[in-house]
């Protein structure tokens, strides 16, 4: 019989020999079922080169080795959402999500039910061991009433709550077009098991929706029941999980395929143009990297409160570097309050790439306010500048190597009517104290970023200008 399966697995001893056709599961554990008959359903299908199988961190981790389809590996209880991404990526692409009940009904659970109402034609299979197998045995959210488990020592009991059914719940939602839940311990129920598996990648692969299937499985394992013994674990399970977890068809409607989405178009110049920059050549004003702050990537952060430009000017020194030919990055993190909350941003201007976005050390620092000085004015780099609003106090215990200027940003732009511009004025200040990049580096990305505001370019230069001014000021009177 054909299957999905690569010919030898290469997880240990580069596949040679017997361990090389052997999977990491434990003897009698039922993933090795599902595995075969899932490996078979995308064969039979023919559609192995058009699949993507998704695996989550516990007892499937290491799927990858054994399915010779396109897999990704996902973080835990997130599986839903990196299938929804691939199917959103490459629309015509059968997608499986593999996972686990700790995996799926408990850290991932949000993902489960907002990927089913959602719809999208993906596949969950559902293995439900009633408990935590690959990390030690702990209570799993479909342990049932009364089993022991590591984190249970003396059984679920009722403070723990109930055990949840996910098939049920899943059914409940409108996206899905297909759920049920099979079992594995009999050859019966291994055939309907075979069965539903298939249908459910089939009804996804016609574009007709999402579909889950939910497996009750053996954990010989954590029963503590030798594989030698392998009936026990089945009587097990269809004696105590079915009563809780009836097995059956939960939903089955009948839609016709609807699921006709063109792949995304990634486009270069439109993705520019959505996050606000230009594909015109812009004019360079750079004779070289400055390489006076550091030989390769200067790193800057800016803060203040929320509402006094920080992210905006971050956002302006990114773009201005660019301009200039430099890789540049901006990573912002705002407070809760959209107004006089903690908000800050890193900033780097590479000569070339930019390795690592964060600045938990900055060569420059602009700081807004008081708090934000505080915070930040001791993390600056030697031989680095600081630069803050006047309306904070002048930090008392720097490096000696660091520069200190401060100028009042808001004292300014104030004065010329139009508090919004202080940022702009900080920037002035950047220029003159850092020698970062000339002044028409800095408003032509101001002018990129105004232009459908043009007629606020004059203000806004003459922010910049009297930033500047203040700064050489404060510089020759500290002998800088």
């Amino acid at each position: 019989m054909s299957t999905a399966f690569y010919s030898k697995f290469e997880r240990h001893s580069n596949g040679e020999g017997l361990k090389g056709n052997s999977t990491h599961y434990c003897p009698g554990c039922g993933h090795g079922l599902v595995h075969k008959y899932l490996s078979e359903a995308i064969a039979e299908l023919g559609i192995q080169d058009d699949t993507v199988l998704v695996s989550p961190v516990g007892c499937s981790v290491f799927a990858y080795y054994y399915f010779d389809t396109g897999n990704t590996q996902a973080a835990h209880g997130r599986a839903a959402a990196v299938a929804i991404g691939h199917k959103l990526a490459n629309p015509r692409t059968s997608v499986i999500a593999y996972q686990g009940d700790g995996d799926l009904a408990s850290i991932g659970l949000a993902e489960t039910i907002a990927a089913a109402q959602l719809g999208t034609p993906i596949s969950i299979i559902f293995i439900n061991n009633a408990i935590y197998g690959m990390t030690g045995g702990q209570m799993a959210p479909t342990t049932l009433m009364g089993q022991s488990t590591s984190t249970s020592p003396y059984g679920r009991k009722q403070i723990h709550g109930q055990p949840i059914k996910m098939a049920e719940q899943i059914a409940l939602l409108d996206g899905p077009v297909y759920v049920e839940r099979v079992a594995l311990f009999s050859p019966a129920e291994r055939n309907k098991a075979k069965k539903a598996i298939k249908k459910a990648i089939q009804l996804q692969s016609e574009g007709r929706g999402y579909t889950f299937i939910e497996v009750l499985a053996e954990c010989p394992t954590h029963l503590k029941i030798s594989p030698s013994e392998s009936e026990k674990a089945e009587k097990w399970v269809k004696e105590n999980m079915v009563p809780i977890f009836p097995l059956g068809v939960k939903k089955d409607i009948t839609l016709e395929p609807w699921w006709n989405i063109e792949p995304p178009k990634f486009n270069g110049e439109e993705f520019v143009k959505l996050i606000g920059g230009t594909t015109e050549k812009t004019e360079r004003h750079c004779k070289a990297f400055p390489a006076h702050l550091h030989p390769a990537d200067i790193s800057l952060k800016l803060a203040g409160s929320g509402g006094d430009g920080a992210q905006t000017a971050a956002i302006l020194i990114a773009t201005a570097g660019i301009n200039e030919g430099f890789d540049g990055t901006h990573i912002p993190a705002y407070g809760p309050e959209s107004r006089g909350g903690t908000s800050y941003a890193d900033v780097h201007i590479a000569k070339t790439e930019v390795l690592n976005p964060a600045s938990p050390t900055p060569h420059i620092l602009i700081a807004y306010n008081a708090p934000s000085l505080t915070k930040f004015g001791p993390t600056v780099a030697k031989n680095g500048f600081i630069i803050y609003d006047t309306l904070a106090p002048e930090p008392k215990s720097t490096d000696p190597s660091v520069k200190v200027i401060g100028v009042p940003f808001a004292e300014i732009a104030n004065g010329l009517g139009k508090m919004v511009v202080k940022n702009i004025v900080s920037l002035g200040v950047l220029s003159a104290a850092t020698d970062i990049f000339p002044r028409e580096t800095f408003l032509a990305a101001v002018k990129q970023a105004l232009k459908e505001k043009a007629s606020l370019m004059p203000l806004n230069e003459e922010a910049f200008d009297l930033g500047y001014k203040a700064a050489k000021e404060c510089m020759k009177a500290k002998g800088y």
